[in-house]
């Protein structure tokens, strides 16, 4: 039978819609409850839903006097404040295209984007900089904080697939598109509330990363307070080190960071008891089985993971109602229309447990409206009436998938296709491996070899961790050579950066 996942398809969304009106939707009935806490050593800072409200409106009308107008562009060049979720919203308010940015993107690289979008204005904290130019207006962070107080704009209703915002894409296959998403992004959300959060209007729902990163603005602020449900994010003083004191402190009850954040806790830190925290949720790159099985021992809660991209946000996960079977993503959130596509060509789905592309159906209310300035170029992604991923996976009959790596990953060895990430979840059970990454090194022409790069606490002897390979893998998936580092190369987004996986010269 053919691989594909097809459930009714999700309650369509209104026609005439503002995604920043949807997002605040509950703010006017829960004026006086905190719909976000800022946590710091001493008391937390507190936003209600009231006051979020009136700063991203006061805001909004602010950006309109400073001269933008509907349609034009907005880069976010801004550090890990509240200010960055308040002009987010603010722009998308009015009509205006946000487009988030990490404040640890060098000049260099500031400026490449720039020529990518000939941005209209940009909301900027001097402290980080930005590229001169006469065409670009700037809102410094004082203008920003200063304008929360004024007369509140009006939304700006219109067609729910006109454009909302701009994202960038991480980049680690090739250089960063320019992802342009509609109104109705927001909307497909929905689907993960239940597939994946788990999430309610009482929950506090704590992310550990920074107001500046897609995941948390995400995940960590515009889903809890689309259902009226409270936002906790760590201060720009606080140290992560005190996050397991923090989610027994104020009550969290759900707890969402990248794996790396993960790794990190369960190695450094001890945890108090957490009798509020029902699970965390994972996303960002691939959780270990290993390292969700040591935040269960140090925690009593299981975390859930979801897969997705910047073209689409989120759509396959695990959750509290729906547990993924061991080594595998979990399975498409209900409402969506998911395939396995062949490598190469042809829109017919492959069978069950063939490795091939995951593929979204175009009408997922997600999905990307395209990439900025790509033209008929972009057609490449698409097949029939599928988006192409670049992901491999294989489905099994109940949906569940198995991630494969990405399409541009995958290794040839002996005649065989094999994906690292097979490898590489073998050897991240090894007790002594903290982090592994595997890819083909040319040792010399002609001559590839696997090879897996591994972090830990002191080098493996060779022959052991070629005896645990041999345990599960085919000889021809066994890394020939491994590599003992201090860390591996990864992105701003925390993903690792198998591209630049390298043996020392000499």
């Amino acid at each position: 039978m053919p691989a594909i996942f097809d459930t009714s398809p999700c309650e369509p969304c209104p026609q005439k819609f503002n995604l920043a009106e949807y997002v605040l939707s509950r703010a006017d009935e829960l004026s006086e409850k905190v719909a976000l806490s800022i946590l710091s050593s001493e008391n937390p800072e507190n936003w209600t839903y009231g006051d979020l409200k009136a700063a991203v409106l006061g805001t909004a009308n602010g950006l309109l006097e400073a001269g933008l107008k509907p349609g034009d562009t907005l880069m976010l060049r801004l550090g890990n404040t509240v200010d960055f979720p308040i002009a987010y919203l603010a722009a998308i308010a009015v009509g205006i295209h946000p487009i988030p940015l990490s404040s640890q993107l060098t000049m260099d690289e500031l400026q490449k984007l720039c020529l990518e979008v000939s941005p209209s204005a940009a909301c900027i904290d001097p402290d980080l900089g930005f590229p001169q130019s006469d065409n670009v207006i700037q809102i410094l962070l004082s203008d920003l904080k200063s304008i929360r107080n004024l007369t509140p704009a009006k939304f700006q209703i219109g067609a729910c697939d006109r454009l909302a915002y701009l994202v960038f894409t991480s980049g680690t296959s090739g250089s960063p598109k320019v992802v342009m998403h509609a109104h109705r992004a927001i909307w497909a959300r929905r689907m993960m509330f239940r597939d994946w959060y788990d999430l309610r209007e009482d929950d506090r729902l704590f992310h550990a990363g920074a107001f500046n990163w897609t995941y948390t603005l995400g995940t960590g602020l515009l889903d809890p307070w689309t259902l009226g449900a409270t936002a906790l994010i760590l201060g720009e003083e606080a140290s992560p080190e005190k996050i397991p004191s923090f989610l027994a402190k104020h009550g969290a009850t759900i707890f969402a960071a990248s794996p790396g954040v993960y790794r990190k806790l369960v190695r450094l830190c001890d945890f108090p008891g957490l009798p509020k925290l029902r699970h965390g949720l994972s996303a960002g790159e691939k959780l270990s089985d290993n390292l969700g099985a040591l935040w269960r021992k140090k925690t009593s809660t299981k975390i859930y993971e979801a897969f997705g991209m910047s073209e689409c946000s989120t759509f396959i996960s695990s959750s509290p109602k729906s547990e993924a079977k061991m080594g595998t993503l979990g399975r498409p959130q209900n409402g969506r229309r998911v395939a396995i596509l062949p490598h190469s060509f042809g829109e017919k789905p492959l069978e069950f447990h063939e490795t091939g592309i995951i593929a979204v159906d175009q009408t997922d209310p997600g999905l990307m409206l395209g990439y900025l300035g790509a033209g008929t170029s972009s057609d490449n992604n698409f097949r029939g009436s599928w988006f192409l991923t670049g992901d491999l996976g294989q489905m099994a009959r109940d949906g569940s998938i198995t991630y494969m790596g990405r399409n541009d990953d995958i290794i040839t060895a002996g005649g065989y296709r094999i994906s690292p990430i097979e490898i590489e979840a073998h050897l991240q059970s090894h007790p002594k491996i903290q982090m592994v990454a595997v890819k083909d090194i040319e040792i010399k022409e002609d001559t590839r070899i696997i090879t897996a790069f591994y972090t830990a606490d002191a080098a493996i002897d060779d022959s052991m961790l070629k005896k645990f390979a041999a345990e599960k893998l085919a000889r021809y998936k066994q890394p020939r050579l491994f590599v003992y580092c201090d860390s591996l190369p990864v992105g701003l987004n925390g993903k690792l950066l198998r591209k630049n996986l390298t043996l020392a010269k000499g």
